[in-house]
């Protein structure tokens, strides 16, 4: 798994193998462990940034550069 580094200096691990569609790319899981125990969030391969953001719908958006996955439940009646 690849490293990078959280905004607090910490180590956080993209999980390569573990991937969902975005707009623009894919956002990869992101974990506080090498084992997989503590997750962390999502990681933009975009534009390669951890600042990422889910809301209570599933929707996720990395506020770096915009990119967007809907949520998968997603209802165009639900705006």
């Amino acid at each position: 798994m690849e490293r990078v580094s959280a905004d607090d200096g910490s180590t956080v691990y993209v999980a390569d193998d573990e991937w969902i569609s975005g707009q623009v790319g894919p956002f990869f899981a992101t974990y506080r462990s090498q084992d997989r125990s503590r997750k962390y969030g999502w990681y933009c391969d975009h534009c390669d940034s951890i600042d990422t953001a889910m809301d209570t719908m599933g929707r996720l958006k990395c506020n770096e550069c915009g990119n967007l996955r809907k949520p998968e439940g997603w209802d165009p009646v639900q705006k």
